[in-house]
């Protein structure tokens, strides 16, 4: 296979061979950038967190081998470069020799392989391990030069390296066992205070190897209100937030003195059916709440229109129109009728979880849910949890349904292969799979021609949509609102802060 073909596979992912960049930011007066959120990370190691507030700090502590930039595009991060083997089996990368972890020690072959060993270990419960699961050797012939050999063709790979889930930690950490405790990664940014549900530190890694930071950290505050967030920008006392509740978001633009980045993203708000539980079991239940939701009024109440209806592949190179899915308009009478024939025309009662904080239209979506899934009969009751509560019972698959947000990716296998494959690590998770979703999947990645690629998940969406063990609502915006005097952050549509290593802070 040619470098060419791998260069159009992925809609110029990068996925060929990619040659080191240096991101340099303008110099300017140190300064820290004062900064809020209003949910806080849940812990430290990079390779189990799930939960968007631990992403988003995570990213900027740890790196893995690629990322993804503003426009999806597969850039070098601990790799300078890398190239596929001819037929996708084999994966070379090329670490940059200046990589060095906080604690001065240089990046190796021997931690990238020890990383990727720690994430394989079923024992770990990396939330990323089924994207990896057909690594089959992960050889070092020299310390900046790691080899991974794959089961068969494997392209979606490359975008899987780009989470901040198969970030590269230090073998030497991995063999003490502090990988969680203490935060020795490689990136911009160096941990120096954390205490949890009130304040994050950051101080600016001057041995970074991906640029030079502008400004000498980072001070984070957890604001759980929002309004409170909003308040300390138009104070002045917070150059730079992370907002979740658009009904905030959408105030930002009336103060002359901010300005709010807003951007689509791939994130999913989704409800998920636990189709090992009850009524739950049977496939004309699950489609009739299917029937029975109206997408639009859920993203219309609890995200006032901030997005729009989706199923479930939501990348651009993939997503398609939903109305085409099944029942993907609201059909009532189609709802109670399926009911009836599976033996639920009474109905059933049911409990929904929903964390609080993320997102913080979890709640509002509950009670639209709750709404409308009366209509059929279901008794919908509403368990409020706290965000690391609600993430302990949802890894668990312990919920009759859940309200969630799921993270997106720009390739499909690597966003849905931990759920909807046999040998998914979160299959437990979605307590459902059968035989075509599992077969798609498994086409899927081993296709290397994204037009073939491209009707494989189409039917994969459809097939899903139908089977109905989740309910697919809408994808929603990410907000950040800054000080007018900042600038250079570029956001992008997988939610993440990376950016702030460009901005610049000219007061």
């Amino acid at each position: 296979m040619t470098a060419k073909l791998f260069s159009t596979t992925l809609a110029g992912a990068g996925l060929a061979f990619a040659m080191g960049t240096t991101m340099l930011a303008t110099p300017a007066m140190a300064e820290t950038l004062k900064m809020a959120w209003s949910q806080d990370a849940t812990g430290l190691d990079p390779h189990k967190q799930t939960a968007f507030s631990s992403l988003r700090l995570l990213e900027l502590l740890y790196e893995p081998l690629v990322r993804l930039d503003a426009n999806l595009e597969v850039t070098p991060a601990i790799a300078a470069s890398w190239e596929f083997n001819d037929d996708a089996t084999q994966i070379t990368f090329h670490l940059d020799p200046d990589a060095r972890f906080q604690n001065g020690a240089a990046v190796t072959s021997a931690d990238v392989k020890a990383s990727f060993e720690r994430i394989l270990n079923e024992e770990t419960g990396a939330a990323a391990r089924a994207n990896f699961a057909s690594i089959t050797g992960i050889d070092t012939p020299d310390a900046e030069t790691v080899v991974f050999t794959m089961d068969g063709p494997n392209v979606p790979i490359l975008s899987a390296m780009t989470s901040a889930n198969a970030s590269v930690v230090p073998a030497a950490e991995i063999e003490a066992g502090t990988i969680g405790t203490e935060a020795v990664g490689s990136g911009p940014f160096v941990l120096a205070e954390w205490v949890p549900n009130s304040k994050v530190t950051l101080t600016t890694n001057p041995d970074w190897a991906g640029g030079t930071v502008s400004y000498d950290g980072i001070d984070i505050n957890v604001l759980p209100d929002e309004t409170a967030i909003l308040a300390a920008l138009r104070s002045g006392q917070v150059d730079f937030a992370l907002l979740n509740d658009p009904l905030i978001a959408t105030l930002v633009p009336n103060e002359a003195s901010l300005t709010l980045n807003k951007e689509p993203v791939l994130a999913y708000h989704v409800l998920q059916l636990n189709p090992a539980r009850g009524a739950m079991a049977e496939l004309g239940v699950r489609q009739a709440i299917s029937c029975a939701v109206d997408r639009q009024e859920v993203l219309d109440t609890a995200l006032l229109g901030e997005g729009r209806v989706t199923g479930p592949l939501t990348m651009p190179a993939y997503r398609t129109d939903p109305s085409a899915l099944f029942c993907y308009e609201r059909d009532v009478e189609k709802a109670k009728a399926l009911m009836a024939e599976t033996g639920y025309a009474d109905g059933f009662s049911a409990t929904v979880m929903a964390a609080t904080g993320e997102p913080p239209t979890a709640a509002a979506e509950a009670q639209v849910l709750q709404s409308q899934l009366a209509e059929i009969g279901i008794d919908l009751t509403i368990e409020m949890m706290e965000l690391n509560v609600y993430v302990d019972a949802w890894l668990k698959g312990d919920f009759d349904m859940a309200v969630a947000l799921n993270g997106g990716r720009d390739d499909p296998y690597t966003m849905y292969n931990r759920y909807w494959t046999k040998a998914g690590n979160l299959q437990h998770v979605a307590n459902y799979i059968d035989d075509e979703l599992d077969s798609l999947m498994l086409e899927g990645r081993v296709e290397t021609d994204l037009a073939k690629r491209k009707e494989i998940f189409a039917q994969f969406e459809q097939h899903l949509a139908e089977a109905s063990p989740w309910v697919w609502l809408y994808t929603g915006y990410n907000y950040t609102a800054q000080q007018n005097y900042i600038s250079g952050f570029a956001p992008n549509a997988m939610g993440s802060l990376f950016g702030l290593t460009s901005v610049s802070i000219d007061k």
